[in-house]
């Protein structure tokens, strides 16, 4: 309850504060989007889902936020710098970034996995970040800095047997993110990273399956299992932390991560 009414608290302040921002996420996760609309932060979206992000759009659009949905794929340069300026010019303003498209790939192991399936998770998941960064970056130095929040993974901290893919993208994203927190300090931008433990949506849905789970609940158990509080993670959980890193509540912190796992990595 605590937590609770200090998030809500935090809200309210960044709520209270002049001025709007504008926030670009680049998400796979529907819900890390709606706790950044309820601060009162202008809003757009990115992601090659389409139905259920309209939706959302215009949902939000009806609560009287300034909403936007583009379909772009992150791997692809030319999409995402279309898409980066179509929304400068459509809002006037860049002030945070948020990384969240990703992928799982492929469960072969380094002996099995082929170059293509390597490529694929690497061009989602690494590239990826790296368009999106490189053609936000400008629009943030010309609104006079920002911050920028890139999604990883508790494995881009400890290792694991197996996704190899899936690790290697996530310990590059947090180099990356270390890298632009340095790079990007005299302009004001902040760059960190973000490491959930396992959160239960779509993704890890479908990467339980391709593990061979067929008794989905027992499986999310299990797994939830392995993070000493017992249990997996939502959503939620890792929004509020994207919020406090846009926020200038966090105007001191770039170059870091912010860990919420469950206590998966206190090991």
């Amino acid at each position: 309850a605590g937590l609770g009414r200090r998030l809500a608290d935090l809200g309210e302040q960044l709520a209270q504060k002049p001025g709007q921002r504008l926030v670009a996420v680049r998400d796979r996760a529907l819900r890390l989007r709606v706790p950044v609309v309820d601060i009162g932060a202008h809003q757009l979206a990115v992601d090659v889902g389409t139905d259920d992000r309209e939706a959302l759009a215009a949902a939000l659009h009806d609560r009287g936020v300034r909403a936007a949905y583009w379909h772009v794929d992150v791997a692809d340069e030319t999409s995402v710098r279309t898409a980066t300026n179509a929304v400068v010019e459509r809002f006037g303003a860049l002030h945070a970034l948020v990384n969240n498209a990703g992928i799982s790939g492929s469960t072969k192991l380094t002996h099995e996995i082929t170059e293509a399936e390597w490529d694929r998770v690497q061009a989602v998941n690494v590239k990826g970040v790296l368009f999106c960064n490189k053609h936000a970056i400008p629009h943030l130095k010309a609104a006079g800095g920002g911050s920028i929040v890139n999604l990883s993974s508790i494995y881009g901290l400890v290792g694991a047997p197996d996704v190899p893919a899936y690790h290697a993208s996530k310990g590059a994203v947090r180099l990356m993110s270390k890298t632009g927190a340095m790079i990007y300090a005299p302009d004001r931008i902040r760059v960190n990273s973000v490491h959930p433990g396992y959160i239960w949506t779509p993704m890890v849905e479908h990467h339980l399956r391709a593990s061979g789970a067929t008794d989905l609940d027992a499986a999310r158990r299990d797994v939830g299992l392995l993070h000493p509080l017992g249990h997996m993670g939502e959503p939620d959980d890792i929004a509020w932390g994207v919020v406090y890193l846009i926020s200038d509540e966090s105007k001191f912190v770039t170059g870091t991560e912010l860990i919420i796992d469950g206590g998966y990595t206190a090991r």
